[in-house]
C-alpha cells in the first residue's frame, strides 16, 4: 500500500465513526466504570479463590458467551481466514500476551492496592502510543511529549511514599508494582498485534479467539475443587468479573465505532479517579486503601492529566506508513 499522509489518515478515521456522539460517550463511560470497579471486585474475590482460577473463569465465561452470541448472529470467524501459519502465530502471541497481562495484574493486585494497580496500569496505553512511533511510524507532537513527561513525573510523585518498598527493601508491595508494570508492557504488545489483526478480522472475532486461548493457558492450573467452597456472594463476584471482561472490551470496541479514539482514550484516563473515589469513600472489608498525602494527590492528578493530553493532543503533520497484511 502507498504511504498515507497524516491528514488523509485523520480524515479516514473521522469518516469511519458513525458520529453518534452520545452513544459513543455512553459506551466509553460504561467501559471505564467496568475497568474502575474490576480491581475492587478482584481483591474481594481473592479472599475465596486463587488468582489462576479467577483468571481462567474470566476468560472462559467471556469466551463462552461471546461464542454463543456470534454463533447466533452468524458471525463466527471463518476457518479459511485462520489457517495461515502467520495469522495463527499472531493470534497465539496476542492470546498469551493478554493472558500474561491478566495474570500479572491480578498477582500484582494481590500484593498492592486497587488504587495503585489502576495508576500503574495506565502505563499500558502510554507504552502502546510510544510503540506506535517505532512500529507504525506515527508522529508524536510536542504537546503529546509534554503530556508524557507530566505522566512520568506524576507516576513518580504518586509512589514517593512507597520508594522504600521499591528501591530499598523491595517488599511485596514493590514486587506487586513491578508485576503490574510488566503486565502493562504485555498489554501493549497485545494491542500492537491486535492492530495488525484488525486489517483482516473484526474486534469480536479477535476477542473470541484470544479469550479461548487465554482460557486454555490457565486451564491446567485451575483449582476447580475450590469452587465448591464459594458462597453466593463470591459466586456473584466471579460471574461479575467474567461479564466485566466481556462488557468492558465490548463497550470499548463499540465506542470506537461511534466516536474518535482520542475521546475514548481521554475517558479511559479517568479510570484511576473512579477507583480511588470508590475505595476512599466506601471502605470495604479486605480492600486496602492508599494513604492520601499531598504528593499522592498531585501525582494522581498529573497521571490523569498527562494521559489525557497524550490521548487528545493532535499529532504533527507527517506521513504514516500503513502496514500491509499478507
Amino acid at each position: 500500500m502507498e504511504p498515507m499522509c497524516a491528514k488523509r489518515l485523520e480524515t479516514h478515521l473521522m469518516n469511519s465513526v458513525s458520529g453518534r456522539r452520545n452513544l459513543g460517550l455512553s459506551l466509553a463511560f460504561v467501559a471505564m466504570i467496568m475497568w474502575a470497579v474490576l480491581p475492587i471486585a478482584l481483591v474481594q474475590l481473592m479472599q475465596g479463590l486463587d488468582p489462576v482460577t479467577i483468571t481462567f473463569f474470566r476468560f472462559f465465561l467471556a469466551a463462552a458467551i461471546l461464542t454463543a452470541y456470534l454463533s447466533f448472529r452468524g458471525r463466527l470467524p471463518s476457518l479459511s481466514k485462520l489457517l495461515f501459519p502467520r495469522r495463527m502465530f499472531q493470534f497465539f502471541c496476542a492470546g498469551t500476551l493478554l493472558a500474561a497481562n491478566y495474570a500479572l495484574f491480578i498477582l500484582g493486585l494481590e500484593k498492592t492496592t486497587s488504587e495503585a494497580a489502576e495508576i500503574i496500569i495506565q502505563l499500558a496505553p502510554m507504552l502502546f502510543l510510544l510503540a506506535g512511533i517505532w512500529i507504525f511510524q506515527e508522529q508524536f507532537s510536542r504537546p503529546q511529549c509534554y503530556g508524557a513527561v507530566i505522566f512520568i513525573i506524576g507516576l513518580s510523585l504518586y509512589f514517593t511514599h512507597r520508594a522504600a518498598d521499591l528501591c530499598i527493601n523491595f517488599s511485596d508491595y514493590g514486587e506487586g508494582m513491578v508485576m503490574i508494570a510488566a503486565g502493562a508492557l504485555f498489554w501493549a504488545g497485545y494491542a500492537i498485534i491486535q492492530k495488525f489483526l484488525m486489517a483482516e478480522f473484526t474486534s469480536g472475532e479477535i476477542l473470541l479467539i484470544i479469550y479461548w486461548i487465554g482460557a486454555g493457558v490457565f486451564l491446567i492450573k485451575t483449582e476447580f475443587s475450590s469452587l465448591l467452597h464459594l458462597d453466593i456472594y463470591h459466586w456473584g463476584l466471579l460471574v461479575f468479573c467474567g461479564l466485566n471482561t466481556l462488557i468492558a472490551y465490548g463497550s470499548f470496541s463499540e465506542a470506537l465505532a461511534h466516536i474518535e479514539a482520542s475521546r475514548v482514550s481521554a475517558i479511559m484516563a479517568l479510570t484511576p479517579v473512579i477507583t480511588s473515589t470508590i475505595v476512599q469513600i466506601f471502605p470495604m472489608e479486605g480492600v486496602s486503601i492508599e494513604p492520601m498525602y499531598l504528593l499522592t494527590l498531585v501525582g494522581a492528578t498529573m497521571v490523569v492529566v498527562g494521559s489525557m493530553i497524550v490521548a487528545v493532543a493532535k499529532k504533527e503533520v507527517g506521513c504514516v506508513r500503513s502496514i500491509k497484511q499478507d
